[in-house]
């Protein structure tokens, strides 16, 4: 359980506070629920599978990205990660300290930078992910075959939702205004 109130708990107290707004309630619970499903799965995997092999998350999955698509150049890997290129910047870092990454000089443009596994990185991957998907598949246990590949198809549908017209969406709510920089939150802007 993520969090120290349950999931039935959260629904009902959201329920009563939300009670009298006019709201597209199934809809609601589907996105509160890929947020809560997904901190749950990862925060389950970090501790089962990833801290003992000193892993960060965020570390696996630009070794995942990695060890699927080769090397790539960072602003790929960052994107494919969802993580900003400073972000990036740490963790291949770290990666790197520990032998499991290497970066190098992108052949036409000497600005841009290359990240790609190691042999040591290609072995931890092939290592570890066997033990990943283990516990993928005790996250998933309470569904049944068919069921997971509902949930996969409906997940992908929301993926492609925002793809393809996420963009557009944006533009339109912020009147064609570019997002304002991301920020922690810690201290207002003087």
């Amino acid at each position: 359980m993520s969090g120290h109130r349950s999931i039935v708990e959260t629904e009902k107290a959201v329920q009563e506070k939300l009670g009298d707004f006019q709201l597209q309630r199934e809809q609601m619970a589907a996105v509160a629920n890929i947020h809560r499903a997904a901190a749950a799965v990862r925060q389950h995997l970090e501790n089962s599978v990833l801290r003992p092999s000193e892993l960060t998350w965020t570390g696996f999955v630009v070794l995942w990205v990695l060890w699927i698509w080769g090397e790539t150049e960072t602003r790929h890997v960052a994107e494919e990660a969802g993580i900003t290129k400073g972000t990036l910047t740490g963790v291949a870092r770290t990666l790197e300290s520990r032998g499991l990454v290497s970066r190098s000089v992108h052949p036409e443009d000497g600005r841009r930078v290359l990240l790609a596994l190691t042999p040591q990185g290609e072995q931890t991957m092939e290592k570890l992910f066997p033990a990943f998907n283990t516990e993928e598949a005790f996250v998933a246990s309470r569904l049944s075959s068919e069921e997971c590949l509902r949930l996969a198809d409906g997940l992908r549908a929301i993926v492609a939702q925002l793809e393809e017209h996420g963009e557009e969406r944006r533009l339109e709510l912020l009147g064609g205004a570019e997002p304002k920089p991301r920020r922690s939150g810690r201290r207002p802007r003087a």
